[in-house]
C-alpha cells in the first residue's frame, strides 16, 4: 500500500502528509526536516506480510526521535528490524549507538524512546512485527539491541530481509505471503535471542527455527556446487543426522528441495537474454550443477522437456 509520495503532494503540505503517512506505518513520535518544507521529498510504503509488515521509506534528510511521552501514548507494542538500502542512519536507544549502513541491521524497540536520523536522505527497508507474535520477553530483546552484529545469523537474516523488504510489493499477493510472512519472523526470532545470549531460550529457539534457517540458507547459496548436506549442517552447528531429522520431520527432503530451487532457476535463467546467448551446460554451472547430463536428465523429469526445447519455446524478452 503507497502510503505517501510527496509529488502528488503541494509543496507546502509534504511536512504534515509526512507526519500522518509515518504515524500510519509506525508509532508517534517527533519529526524534525532537515531541509524547507517545501524540498521535503519522500515515498512511503507499507505491506503487510502475514503476522508482521514491511515498512519501506525513501526520504530526503529526517530525524525521527521517540520520546517518553510518546511511548505512554496507546500504540501497538512493535520490534523492527531495520537496514538502509542507500545512504547513512544514525541510530540511538537504550544507551546504545549505530551507524547504520551497507549491511548492517538496527533492531528497535519501539516501545522504548529511541531516537533515528538520515541526514543526507535515503533509503530505510524495515520489517515489523508485534511483540506478541514474536513471543519474547522484553528484556531479551532489549539486550539484543546493541548486539545483533555478534550473531553469526545476522548475515542470513539481512540477506533475507533484503529479498523480503525489497520485493515485497510482489511477493504480498502470493498465496504463500503469509506463510513467507511467519517464516521471517521466525529468523527474526533467532537472531534475536543468538544476539542477547539468552542461555534459557537458545536451544529451544535453535531447534525450532532450523528447518526455516536451513531454508533461507539455501536461497542464499543455492549456486554454490559445494551445497551438501555436510556444509549446510556444519553452517548450523548441527549434526548432518540431526538436520535430516528436522528436514524429514517438516515433511522436507533435503537433495529434491536443492535440485527444485535449482532447476526453477535454470528454467527462468534460459529465456532470459543471456541466458539465450550462453550454452546449456553454462547455464547448469551457473545454477550450482556439476554434472550438465544429470541436470538435463533432471531438467527433462521435471518439466517434460529438455532444456534447449524450453528455451526454443520461450519468446525472447
Amino acid at each position: 500500500m503507497l502510503l505517501l509520495d510527496t509529488r502528488d503532494v503541494p509543496r507546502a503540505d509534504r511536512a504534515e502528509a509526512f507526519r500522518v503517512a509515518m504515524g500510519e506505518a509506525s508509532v508517534p513520535c517527533r519529526i524534525e526536516h532537515r531541509q524547507p518544507t517545501g524540498e521535503l521529498q519522500a515515498r512511503m510504503t507499507l505491506v503487510p506480510f502475514g503476522r508482521a509488515s514491511v515498512f519501506n521509506t525513501d526520504a530526503s534528510g529526517f530525524r525521527l526521535v521517540r520520546t517518553p511521552r510518546h511511548v505512554r501514548m496507546e500504540s501497538p507494542p512493535v520490534v523492527a528490524v531495520a537496514f538502509q538500502q542507500a545512504g547513512r542512519g544514525e541510530y540511538a536507544q537504550l544507551g546504545h549507538e549505530q551507524l547504520v549502513q551497507g549491511a548492517d541491521l538496527m533492531l528497535v524497540d519501539l516501545t522504548a524512546p529511541y531516537d533515528f536520523g538520515c541526514a543526507t536522505g535515503g533509503g530505510s527497508r524495515s520489517f515489523q512485527v508485534l511483540h506478541d507474535h514474536l513471543a519474547l520477553p522484553v528484556d531479551v530483546v532489549r539486550r539484543a539491541v546493541p548486539r545483533l552484529r555478534a550473531s553469526p545469523l545476522h548475515d542470513l537474516v539481512r540477506g533475507h530481509l533484503d529479498e523480503v523488504c525489497n520485493r515485497a510489493a510482489a511477493w504480498s499477493s502470493d498465496a504463500g505471503s503469509a506463510a513467507l510472512g511467519t517464516a521471517t519472523v521466525e529468523l527474526v526470532r533467532a537472531l534475536i535471542v543468538s544476539a542477547a545470549g539468552d542461555d534459557r531460550l537458545r536451544a529451544t529457539v535453535r531447534e525450532q527455527t532450523l528447518v526455516t534457517r536451513v531454508r533461507a540458507y539455501l536461497a542464499q547459496h543455492l549456486t554454490d556446487p559445494a551445497l551438501t548436506p555436510a556444509t549446510i549442517a556444519a553452517a548450523h552447528a548441527v549434526s548432518v543426522r540431526l538436520l535430516y531429522r528436522a528436514c524429514s520431520e517438516a515433511g522436507l527432503s533435503l537433495e529434491q528441495e536443492v535440485i527444485a530451487r535449482r532447476l526453477e532457476l535454470a528454467r527462468t535463467q534460459l529465456s532470459t537474454p543471456a541466458g539465450r546467448r550462453r550454452s546449456i551446460a553454462a547455464t547448469a554451472a551457473a545454477c550450482g550443477f556439476t554434472d550438465a547430463s544429470h541436470f538435463a536428465r533432471r531438467f527433462r523429469e521435471a518439466y517434460g522437456t529438455t532444456p534447449r526445447e524450453w528455451r526454443l519455446s520461450r519468446p525472447p524478452r
